[in-house]
């Protein structure tokens, strides 16, 4: 693993807003040689909403807090049995022979969480215009898997990341839109037949953004 590896930080069960706070200050107090780091977490039940978020996809979220976030999308469900990595990541630092842009980032992101799904032997797939990974094939092919918001400072500095569904209480999710979808379909890697440890998984997708970004 080379030095401009970033560095893995186990953060546990976390409130949401403990998380987002100290993600805005570790990102408002980095230097040039500030190292790069992948935060994982598992947060009690939230609904976050993103920027382009419309209340009105939130349509019934019961006892669970519903909270605003600077990250890019619309609103998502976060919850007990859920990967939850975010990435602090300077993209102008300089890796191979080239340095990130946005849209690589992303797709960095995503093929990270297909190559976690592929060690299941689960099939992840893109979709155009929708950030995520959704089922490639089976009688859940289309539903979503995966959800993926950021937030990229004019520093080209990152916050916020990616989230993973393992073996979840998948109910609120449709006490919402999912990122603004009417009727999508969400799913995780237990009702997809995987009985895995959420740790272990936390893990393998962290090593697989590592690999990706190294």
């Amino acid at each position: 693993m080379s030095s401009s590896s970033p560095e893995i930080i186990q953060r546990g069960i976390e409130q949401y807003h403990v998380s987002f706070d100290a993600m805005r200050a570790f990102t408002d107090a980095r230097t040039p040689d500030t190292p790069d780091q992948l935060w994982i977490v598992e947060h009690p039940p939230v609904f976050t909403l993103g920027l382009a978020a419309d209340l009105s996809h939130v349509l019934a979220p019961h006892d669970i807090p519903v909270i605003q976030t600077d990250r890019g999308g619309e609103v998502t469900y976060h919850g007990p049995g859920q990967v939850v990595i975010y990435l602090l990541i300077d993209l102008r630092r300089k890796r191979t022979e080239t340095r990130l842009f946005a849209r690589e980032f992303v797709h960095t992101i995503e093929q990270a969480v297909i190559e976690t799904l592929a060690a299941y032997n689960l099939a992840g797939e893109r979709k155009s215009g929708a950030p995520g990974i959704y089922i490639a094939e089976g009688p859940w092919q289309g539903a979503k898997i995966a959800a993926l918001g950021l937030k990229i400072r004019a520093s080209g500095c990152t916050y916020h990341g990616v989230s993973l569904n393992v073996a979840m209480d998948l109910g609120p999710f449709s006490w919402i839109n999912p990122c603004g979808y009417e009727g999508l379909a969400t799913v995780d890697m237990k009702m997809l037949g995987v009985d895995a440890a959420l740790p272990a998984v936390q893990l393998a997708l962290a090593h697989n953004l590592i690999g990706r970004l190294s």
